[in-house]
């Protein structure tokens, strides 16, 4: 009995998969909707540093007229004002800050003082400078809240440490430390302190809790009340746990929220947008990605931290392998098509001498019976010697085809590095090290592989040809060559003339001679030759190759 579906399962089928088509389509169009709604906010971020620096401003506007007492308070907020958009303003009023605490010997304002200056110098990736500020704080005299901001700072520079070395040992020192700072901060910070669950979804995320992760960031990200900078914070960590579990689309939609926030508050120090242009690149949403990842140098080159610098350029060779991966697919299309349209030629070729061969022989035959036989032989021989020329012709072309794609394929991967080269120096902004990438190129040695590459590969065709030449010359007048030398000037240019080269300026211009000088390199050879003058040069096209 033949198999078959009922009415019902085959109706439970059809509505399952419409559900799932139903959901994909919705899938895809939540992204790029959110996307679209990315753009649009990318689009206007100059507005939103206008306004942030309007705020700034008004900000040194008190600050002139403010008392000595207000100071500290109102270093204080411009330092929040900069602490994640311009590293250089911020580490300024941190050390203004600073200052204001040690003149008015309040030791809990000067160990606070010290607490932010060490944010913005993790900030700016420089962590040991950082260690080297937060161990000389003294949270004795901290409040439990800035205790909490301490401890998290701490494990926070740890982490950070790990991510940025990725060295094995390291990892787990620093995991450790950091782990230890956490467990500290949160000794200090019950369910109904601010930072609570915050704390609690880096604890579980580094040690790899993802799904408790999950629940600390959803109460993070259901708080009334939540700031563009606490938002972008937590949808950018629960993106990265989406992403380790394989969710790519929510972790894509959570890199745009966190995007979008960061946008809006003109945090330049971040890492999400570049995250989600990586994401999108893996997706082929190549154009979106290339603009997100030009936003992401732009953030890193404002804010001036370097680590971030480092870490976007290191994504761009990545993007522009797409490019590279296209081009090197129509390279090899150009190779195929040429060898086998040279191949074809060949062959048309071949068969066209030998028609025209054959038809004249069978013409010459008919008006000259009694001369048919020796004829023939002499044919027979003739189509030998060309089958002779034509296969020593195919098995130089074979070898010279080799090469000639070898050394274009080398020079455009060298060309290809350099111009990534420039285009990192650029997109980095330093200029000046474009001219030591330029001045780095030495024709001469590379002109000295091309010539090196050439001889070998005209002796593997041309074994015997150094000693056959020598034998035209008396033992005296021999070319010896120096040692791990292969061809010389003189022997390099009849190499030239046996693969068909006679002209003298397209000799000249191969070896980078004046045409006198090779006029002068080829007369004094001919003369110290045993062989005649107008014959030495039928020599050399005789030597044979392998």
């Amino acid at each position: 009995m033949p198999f078959t579906l009922s009415a019902q399962p085959m109706r439970l089928a059809c509505i399952l998969a419409f559900l799932f088509a139903v959901t994909f389509v919705f899938a895809d169009t939540e992204i790029q909707q959110s996307l679209r709604a990315l753009d649009d906010v990318v689009a206007h971020r100059n507005d939103y540093v206008e306004q942030k620096n309007e705020r700034i401003d008004r900000l040194k506007t008190e600050l002139k007229n403010a008392v000595p007492a207000n100071r500290y308070t109102i270093y204080f907020r411009l330092y929040e004002a900069y602490k994640t958009f311009i590293y250089d303003s911020a580490f300024t009023y941190a050390r203004k800050l600073q200052e204001e605490a040690y003149h008015s010997h309040d030791a809990s304002k000067i160990a606070f003082a010290k607490v932010k200056l060490g944010f913005i110098l993790v900030s700016s990736g420089m962590f040991n400078e950082a260690l080297d500020s937060l161990h000389t704080v003294n949270r004795t005299v901290l409040a439990d809240s800035q205790r909490v901001e301490f401890y998290s700072l701490m494990a926070r520079t740890y982490y950070d440490l790990v991510d940025f070395n990725r060295d094995q040992f390291f990892t787990e020192l620093y995991t450790s430390l950091g782990n230890r700072y956490i467990d500290s901060a949160l000794q200090f910070c019950d369910s109904h302190c601010k930072s609570f669950y915050s704390l609690r979804a880096m604890m579980h995320l580094r040690r790899q809790a993802y799904t408790e992760a999950t629940e600390a960031l959803e109460k993070v990200l259901n708080r009334p009340g939540l700031t563009y900078a606490e938002l972008a914070i937590a949808a950018s960590t629960q993106g990265y746990i989406y992403l380790q579990a394989g969710k790519i689309d929510d972790a894509v939609l959570m890199l745009i929220k966190a995007s979008e926030a960061d946008v809006r508050s003109s945090t330049k120090e971040t890492l999400a947008i570049l995250n989600l242009a990586e994401l999108l690149y893996k997706k082929g949403d190549v154009v979106r990605a290339y603009e997100y990842v030009k936003v992401a140098m732009d953030d890193a080159n404002f804010y001036g931290a370097r680590h971030r610098k480092i870490q976007v350029a290191a994504i761009f060779p990545i993007i522009e392998g797409h490019k590279l991966n296209t081009v090197e697919h129509q390279r090899k299309l150009l190779i195929t098509y040429a060898i086998l349209i040279t191949i074809l030629s060949v062959i048309t070729i071949v068969s066209a001498v030998i028609i025209y061969k054959q038809f004249r022989k069978l013409k010459q035959a008919e008006a000259h019976i009694t001369k048919a036989n020796a004829n023939l032989q002499e044919a027979n021989a003739l189509l030998q010697e060309v089958n002779n020329r034509l296969m020593e012709a195919n098995k130089i072309k074979e070898e010279y085809i080799g090469y000639y794609f070898n050394i274009n394929s080398e020079y455009l991967v060298k060309i290809q590095a350099f111009k990534q080269a420039i285009d990192t120096k650029l997109m980095t902004k330093k200029y000046d090290d474009i001219r030591y990438v330029v001045n780095n190129i030495n024709l001469k040695k590379e002109r000295e592989e091309l010539y090196l590459s050439f001889d070998k590969v005209f002796l593997k065709l041309f074994p015997d040809f150094v000693t056959t030449f020598n034998s035209f010359f008396k033992e005296e007048d021999r070319i010896i060559l120096k040692e791990g030398q292969l061809l010389n000037t003189e022997l390099r240019i009849f190499a030239l003339i046996r693969m068909g080269i006679h002209d003298t300026e397209k000799i000249a211009k191969i070896l980078d001679y004046s045409i006198n000088t090779i006029y002068n390199y080829k007369a004094r050879i001919k003369s110290k030759s045993s062989v005649p003058n107008d014959e030495f040069e039928q020599k050399i096209m005789a030597i044979k190759a392998l």
